[in-house]
């Protein structure tokens, strides 16, 4: 079906995926929002919760329900019957918006897909967003574990640097290992989704599971490094905690992923089953 999306060259134009509901479930089948047939195209009612830069974006490419099926939509920002709210964030480098639909009117030629095409896209992406963002958080690992082991380096306590006390290089010990673990995890995952690997959705929940909770846990020890320096507003640390836990939950926190890594194990030990 053809769509009005813009052509890839033209510049400045940005796109953003209203996909989480109240439920704040990231599975596909938690979307809820009824997309009703007109006789010009669609009408889209309901509410998306969490949207990441809507009121920046020129559309939003929404996820709704055409009776029982998925199909996935494109929603100019200035649509009739849409409202955009911002919402609190604990990262306030990322802005998110509630998104109200009452009525909001789709074009016909603005339907992307709908049923088995829609999922696949739709799982395609999140694949390709979690991928993404676990290898974005491995750099603010890194500059975390960078900004703690200068100021080990340089902060002087009892007639030295506080670098060569055992305790302060265990937690910089313990900063290299969740940075270098995560990065491997990231580029497998990646490397899996290019070569479309048998394994890239277990490779892709490993990365994200395991980087959600080792980009906190180096915000820890680097703010801990630092000690009171480390929670101060001139020092930088504690931005890249805000991102940390921001990126915790988006696209599914540890917990989700590790569930879903064991569904995953399970769907292909039947399939092996039902093989035999």
């Amino acid at each position: 079906m053809t769509t009005k999306l813009p052509p890839p060259g033209r510049k400045n134009t940005r796109a953003t995926l209203a996909l989480l509901e109240a439920s704040a479930r990231w599975e596909p089948e938690a979307v809820e929002l009824a997309a009703r047939p007109t006789l010009s195209g669609f009408a889209l009612n309901g509410r998306k919760m969490f949207v990441p830069d809507a009121a920046a974006a020129d559309f939003l490419v929404c996820a709704a329900r055409c009776g029982a099926e998925l199909g996935l939509f494109i929603v100019p920002r200035g649509a009739q019957g849409l409202t955009i709210t911002p919402l609190p964030a604990i990262d306030g480098t990322r802005k998110l918006d509630g998104v109200d639909f009452k009525g909001a009117e789709v074009a016909e030629d603005d339907f992307l897909a709908i049923g088995d095409s829609a999922l696949h896209a739709l799982e395609r992406s999140l694949a390709v967003g979690a991928a993404g963002l676990a290898a974005e958080m491995v750099g603010g690992m890194q500059r975390v574990m960078e900004i703690a082991v200068e100021y080990a380096k340089t902060r002087q306590q009892f007639g030295k640097p506080i670098g060569q006390f055992q305790a302060v290089q265990h937690l910089c010990a313990d900063m290299l290992l969740l940075t270098e673990s995560s990065r491997s995890a990231a580029y497998y995952a990646a490397w899996a989704l290019q070569e479309q690997a048998p394994e890239a959705a277990v490779a892709v929940s490993i990365a994200k599971a395991y980087a959600s909770d080792a980009y906190r846990e180096v915000g820890n020890r680097g703010i801990q490094v630092q000690g009171g320096m480390g929670f101060t507003w001139e020092n930088n640390v504690h931005l890249y905690y805000k991102r940390a836990k921001a990126s915790e939950i988006q696209f599914g926190d540890a917990t989700y992923h590790r569930e879903r890594i064991a569904r995953l194990v399970i769907d292909q030990a039947s399939r092996m089953g039902a093989e035999l």
